[in-house]
């Protein structure tokens, strides 16, 4: 359950001031990720970011990071790299010509697909960036 939202007119610039206005803290419950996610929020719609707030800004990041990682979890250990490749694909209506422009060659998508060519790291990062997945999803 959440509590009382917290609505800002506007958020301090310093590090210092961010604190005393919603401390960082370890994230413990779903109301600590929502209030956290919330703070981040109003950071990230800020057309600039002084570099307190970028510091806080990271801060509340790596906390979030860390409770996402705990609460959400999924094993990919037992996941085909090729597999979740094929997957991404269909998910987004490419093909293999698409992902080879992708890699930047257009016959290397094919090969790839069908077992001819390993990813190589280059690839894997590139696969990752554009997919916005992590590159282990894509390592065997």
């Amino acid at each position: 359950m959440k509590t009382t939202s917290r609505k800002y007119d506007s958020l301090p610039t310093t590090f210092e001031a961010l604190v005393q206005l919603f401390p960082p803290r370890v994230l413990r419950d779903r109301v600590d990720y929502e209030n956290t996610q919330e703070m981040i929020d109003r950071l990230t719609s800020l057309p600039r970011l002084t570099p307190g707030q970028d510091d806080y800004l990271d801060t509340l990041g790596t906390l979030l990071h860390a409770y996402e990682t705990e609460q959400f979890f999924i094993d990919t250990s037992d996941i085909d790299p090729l597999h979740c490749l094929r997957s991404l694909i269909e998910e987004r209506g490419m093909n293999a010509s698409d992902l080879g422009r992708v890699l930047g060659h257009r016959e290397l998508g094919s090969a790839i697909l069908h077992g001819r060519r390993q990813l190589s790291k280059a690839n894997i990062v590139k696969l990752a960036r554009y997919f916005s997945v992590s590159p282990a999803l894509f390592l065997i």
